[in-house]
């Protein structure tokens, strides 16, 4: 694959569930993506193959990981929080939160549309 220059404002921003946007890239090996929550928004529980990392830009969003959602993490504005392959994991935005979210390798079901969770269905 050749090198690609691209700018964010150049994608359109994915409306998916009400509260919840997102626009990201991909290459070979991994996957960007800004994701915007308005506050009290949720993100179901899901799971996925791809490690993720997090890091919020604005806002605060707690994650909630495992399978008994025993643990608990808020990250805000300027934290990241590291994500392992395949560990269930929620979200609910405590404001308006601005994230990034790298994940590797790319997220195959976002690129196919197959990411119901976030589509509210």
């Amino acid at each position: 694959m050749d090198a690609r220059k691209i700018r964010w404002e150049d994608h359109q921003r994915e409306q998916l569930a009400p509260g919840i946007e997102r626009r990201f890239l991909y290459g070979e090996r991994a996957m960007l993506a800004q994701v915007f929550l308005k506050k009290g928004t949720a993100v179901p529980k899901h799971t996925h193959e791809s490690e993720q990392i997090t890091y919020i830009v604005e806002g605060t969003l707690r994650l909630v990981l495992g399978d008994d959602g025993a643990r608990v993490f808020d990250v805000a504005a300027g934290e990241v929080l590291v994500i392992p392959s395949n560990v269930p994991h929620a979200a609910e935005a405590l404001d308006d939160v601005v994230d990034i979210d790298i994940f590797s390798p790319p997220r195959e079901d976002w690129i196919k549309g197959q990411d119901a969770y976030l589509r509210g269905r």
